[in-house]
């Protein structure tokens, strides 16, 4: 996927619009709790100011659905992008409009500014051709950053580039496309791929997709007792999508007709109920009692995945493999990350949960790419086009 990249401009005295994603978490104080997103978009943001760019950065935060509410506004994370880069952010009160027209017009050869949150405005998620041009008048060139948003058509993402001759990706944007596509397209064998997550309805595209690229296709967390209950198993009172039965049936028929090694969990932690004091035991996966639930895979199906990953050269994870925030039910998820993280595969990690695992264990560091999109990853991964991403100049 050859798209302009930024290191392809020449940005010198230039106002560059960059759709960043600083969607971060606040706390009741509003101090942002996890400025993962802000840290990501530095490498573009230092690019811009380092070649003599004006930086105009602009991204949503949460979902006002075109009103404005104050607990929403973008000034914590351009107070914290202050901190981090250790210089004055404008933090603009709009973002269209006169008045940060003038703003932008008295930035200097380096300065950085941030635009007041897009969704304020309805018309940024109707991707409005005239607010798209509003945002697209602010600037000479444009760069997408934010991959968490690139699965949406959006103003920001997709209309605003029809108004600029060079639309480029940053750097987070390219490596995102670079290890996804390299997943999609060329991936390195033996490929696992480690779907979990609490609903095969969200999931249903991606394994599907996976399953005719991947060499073994592991599944666990609360989809897998959709599966369970597909090949006749007692799940007890264990999460369950009555209307995805069939489906799941259906994923196991053409997993057994292609020859493709679909590996669910042997043996299951079950409790009388889903807490953090909960007493547990380990049933085989077709033997859960009818009074308890399951919540996490056991010692051997830890061990069964454990052992595909290790023999793996890459190896992508999407979902936990059960209710990892409560310590009774973490064993798995945390022993599946330190799989991944000691093996020698490439390791791709997508999905907020996954991605919040990682970072409970303390692994991020020991993987390849953990990706900033948990719905645009899983998109790609489907093989589907990003609107964010196919609006950019082809080189």
């Amino acid at each position: 996927m050859a798209k302009l990249f930024i290191e392809d401009l020449a940005l010198k005295g230039k106002r560059v619009l960059v759709r960043v994603d600083f969607n971060v978490p606040l706390d009741d104080n509003l101090n942002v709790t996890d400025d993962t997103r802000i840290q990501a978009s530095l490498p573009t943001i230092k690019y811009i100011i380092s070649k003599g760019g004006k930086a105009i950065l602009m991204s949503h935060l949460g979902r006002p659905k075109g009103a404005v509410i104050d607990s929403m506004r973008l000034a914590p994370a351009g107070k914290r992008l202050a901190e981090i880069l250790g210089k004055p952010v404008s933090i603009l009160s709009d973002c269209i409009g006169a008045e940060v027209q003038k703003a932008i017009n008295a930035m200097k050869d380096g300065d950085v500014a941030l635009l007041e949150n897009l969704r304020f405005y309805a018309e940024e998620t109707k991707n409005d051709p005239d607010f798209s041009k509003k945002l697209a008048e602010l600037a000479d060139v444009y760069i997408n950053d934010a991959f968490g948003s690139a699965h949406r058509a959006h103003a920001s993402t997709e209309g605003v580039t029809r108004y600029f001759k060079q639309s480029a990706c940053g750097y987070l944007l390219k490596k995102e496309i670079d290890y996804l596509g390299k997943a999609l397209e060329s991936p390195e064998r033996p490929y696992v791929a480690i779907i979990g997550g609490a609903k095969i309805s969200g999931k249903i595209d991606v394994i599907t997709s996976l399953m005719t690229k991947v060499d073994s296709l592991l599944i666990g967390g609360g989809m897998s007792y959709t599966f369970f209950r597909a090949m006749g198993y007692e799940i007890g009172n264990s999460i369950v999508e009555p209307d995805r039965v069939e489906m799941a049936k259906n994923i196991l028929d053409e997993a057994k007709k292609k020859g493709v090694d679909l590996v669910l969990p042997v043996d299951i932690v079950v409790a009388d109920d889903i807490t953090p004091d909960a007493k547990t035991d380990v049933v085989a996966a077709d033997k859960i009692p009818a009074s308890k639930s399951g919540a996490d895979i056991g010692p051997k199906s830890i061990k069964l995945f454990a052992d595909k990953i290790k023999s793996a050269k890459m190896v992508v994870w999407n979902g936990p493999v059960g209710v990892f925030e409560l310590e009774p039910f973490a064993n798995g998820t945390n022993s599946i990350a330190k799989a991944i993280a000691e093996s020698d595969a490439i390791s791709i990690i997508g999905g907020g949960d996954s991605v919040a695992a990682i970072n409970k264990f303390n692994l991020a560091d020991k993987i390849t790419h953990i990706s900033t999109g948990g719905g645009a990853s899983l998109e790609f991964l489907e093989g589907k086009t990003l609107p964010g991403v196919a609006a950019l100049t082809e080189k």
